[in-house]
């Protein structure tokens, strides 16, 4: 398995991790505890060794209890946890339909304590701060991690959904590892970041990197997903609209897919994968055969021309409005 790293820390994790959202949050009704950790054992069995997670990737099982991400991740992992490295963030809470921001040094200090118990461990291997709260200075934000990392509670931070200022302030009170925003072929702003991440020697580490599945050209306008606990239901790129214009791009995966004997999923990573050593995509799913098939993107490898070109074409389309979490 090609290893990466994130960033100054010297943590090294498999070029593709695993976003493990969608096993409690945002991809339908959660899986019960005990299915969601075999989920993730069997992803780690495949070769992942970065596990991606958050204290608000929660749900609610029948029950009526809450379904927490990082005690499936914990459960999951706790007989390798030597072998992995496992990521959670602060800061946001979900309020309906908008997120509640806070990263006050006192909050950050209570989420900590947190998201150890539910992870069973006792030190997280990166934290993120998981969007830029705009009442804190990133200043703050970075002297509260320095104190995690010299008691022992984190060995690296990170920031998602970061700009260039912010980082660069945060950056210089204590060094980022990695920057976790999102990036796909549909979703190309951030590129803007990458010689920044390149200057400071930090990882970039790709959310949605399949703009939640679009391009695994699994879909169609004819696909149906669970109101109110599948967030795909109501993101643009699902709709009528949304796959007219995404046509022309799911054409492109398509034949190119089939030049390589892959899949258009693999070819949407590896085209990450092979365009800068230090990014590192963290797709999910719920299904072992599509983990698997994420993990060989790594195995596919798009020369420097072959990216240009599909650069080059992703300039000339309309793609849709996308949204996504």
């Amino acid at each position: 398995m090609q290893m990466r790293t994130l960033g100054s820390s010297g943590l090294l994790v498999s070029a593709v991790g695993l976003g493990c959202m969608g096993i409690t949050h945002a991809s339908g009704a959660p899986m019960n505890r005990e299915e969601g950790a075999e989920v993730v054992r069997k992803a780690y069995e495949m070769g992942y060794t970065f596990f991606d997670t958050a204290e608000c990737y929660t749900g609610i099982y029948p029950d009526g209890s809450t379904a927490y991400n990082e005690e499936v991740v914990g459960d999951a992992l706790r007989l390798v946890r030597d072998k992995v490295v496992i990521a959670t963030k602060f800061g946001v809470k979900h309020g309906g339909d908008h997120l509640i921001l806070d990263s006050s040094p006192e909050t950050i200090r209570r989420s900590v304590e947190g998201s150890l118990r539910r992870l069973g461990i006792d030190c997280i291997d990166l934290y993120y701060q998981h969007r830029i709260d705009p009442k804190v200075q990133p200043e703050t934000v970075a002297e509260t991690m320095a104190e995690l990392i010299q008691k022992g509670k984190i060995k690296a931070w990170g920031i998602s959904e970061t700009n260039e200022e912010y980082l660069r302030r945060a950056h210089a009170v204590c060094p980022v590892a990695a920057v976790e925003n999102r990036y796909s072929m549909m979703a190309r702003w951030h590129e803007k970041l990458f010689p920044v991440v390149e200057e400071l020697g930090i990882a970039y580490v790709a959310f949605s990197p399949m703009a939640n599945g679009f391009l695994s050209g699994r879909y169609n306008a004819d696909s149906k997903f669970e109101q109110g606990v599948d967030f795909r239901s109501k993101m643009p790129q699902y709709t009528k609209e949304g796959f007219e214009k995404g046509q022309e791009l799911l054409t492109l995966l398509n034949t190119m897919a089939q030049e390589k004997n892959a899949t258009p999923a693999q070819i949407s990573l590896s085209w990450m994968l092979c365009k800068k050593p230090y990014i590192i995509p963290i797709p999910g799913s719920r299904k072992p055969a599509r983990l698997q098939e994420n993990l060989e993107s790594a195995e596919l490898i798009l020369s420097d021309s072959e990216i240009a070109a599909i650069d080059a074409r992703l300039e000339t389309m309309d793609l849709p409005v996308f949204g996504g979490h």
